[in-house]
């Protein structure tokens, strides 16, 4: 048994030596190839055999120039890297996650955390290192820890709890004594990117409700031991995005707007306000803000026809508002003739 274990781990060993240098270059000729692995043309046969059982396109071909070749297949094989491979794919997929990317964050994060659980350790201080120093300019997302990134990214993929300092919001002018930074322990479910920052979608064990967090804004993430049950949550991108639009002010407004969707959401950023479709030519704002003359001030500089919904003192406050604009436009007094004295 031992020794039939043996000839099994070095036929394995051997093969997936064999994947790698068809990875690293185009096409190897079979003598090539038997003498990188120190086996027979015969066995690399075999082995190129076992290749295409596992699903890897091997192409064979004869003559001057021909070879084994390493083709595109149906489906994504894995890939195997060497240590300088896998810390510059490591640093661009921190890249991505950063925003550098357009649109690749989220699936940058994905693939992240996978390259994140077989990395050796010996490599993860050298992808720190050099992560570091990689900066951007123009735009893009709220700059992030990668590690804070990556510790709620694990938390989330085994399902443990999390715990993270984190502050009020800027906007809170009263924070009581010993209270500025306050300690949370979640339960992490989602991280969702939006245009501008990164957001975790969390259960807070000592709120028992559902919070969205601004990952930008903790600090000391950790990850606990203790597995959780996952409980059924709301839709993530739409619970964060109402959050950061509406539910994290002291004020929320709603509001019909007499245009398309489409067309709203081309004007306001998708961090500012929640644009839900109501027929073709018609959508629902929801927005917050610390002052709702703050809100209404940005409806109206949309340029559309639109009614107040919610709250019913905003309403009020719109004929306020427009009584004193109808009051300086009449009361314009003519600018004098400076030429004239």
């Amino acid at each position: 048994m031992d020794g039939a274990s043996g000839n099994e781990r070095g036929t394995t060993e051997r093969v997936l030596t064999l994947l790698g240098l068809l990875q690293q270059r185009q096409v190897w000729t079979g003598p090539e190839l038997a003498d990188r692995l120190g086996v027979t043309p015969r066995t690399v046969r075999r082995d190129v055999e076992r290749l295409r059982t596992l699903g890897y396109p091997v192409h064979a071909s004869q003559g001057v120039g021909g070879g084994y070749q390493l083709g595109p297949g149906q489906d994504l094989p894995p890939l195997l890297l060497d240590d300088q491979e896998a810390i510059a794919t490591a640093v661009s997929l921190l890249a991505g996650a950063g925003g550098a990317v357009a649109g690749a964050g989220d699936a940058a994060l994905q693939a992240l955390t996978k390259l994140d659980q077989v990395l050796p350790t010996r490599l993860r201080h050298e992808v720190r290192a050099l992560s570091g120093s990689v900066e951007f300019f123009g735009g893009g997302r709220t700059p992030v820890d990668p590690e804070v990134l990556m510790t709620l990214a694990r938390a989330c993929r085994d399902e443990v709890e999390a715990g993270f300092d984190y502050p009020p919001p800027d906007f809170v002018r009263e924070v009581p004594p010993g209270g500025e930074v306050r300690r949370r322990r979640v339960e992490p479910y989602r991280l969702v990117a939006s245009d501008r920052r990164w957001y975790l979608l969390a259960y807070d064990l000592d709120r028992d409700d559902w919070r969205s967090f601004r990952v930008d804004r903790m600090t000391d993430a950790s990850a606990r031991t203790w597995r959780f049950r996952p409980r059924a949550a709301p839709d993530a991108a739409t619970y964060v995005q109402e959050g950061v639009a509406s539910r994290v002010y002291p004020h929320q407004a709603r509001f019909l707007v007499h245009a398309s969707a489409d067309t709203v959401r081309a004007q306001i950023p998708a961090s500012a306000a929640v644009v839900r479709r109501r027929g073709s030519k018609l959508c629902e704002v929801l927005s917050g803000a610390a002052s709702l003359d703050f809100v209404l001030m940005h409806v109206l500089l949309l340029g559309h026809d639109f009614e107040v919904l919610d709250p019913p003192e905003l309403g009020r406050r719109c004929r306020a508002l427009a009584e004193r604009l109808l009051s300086a436009g009449t009361t314009i007094s003519p600018v004098p003739d400076m030429r004239e004295s």
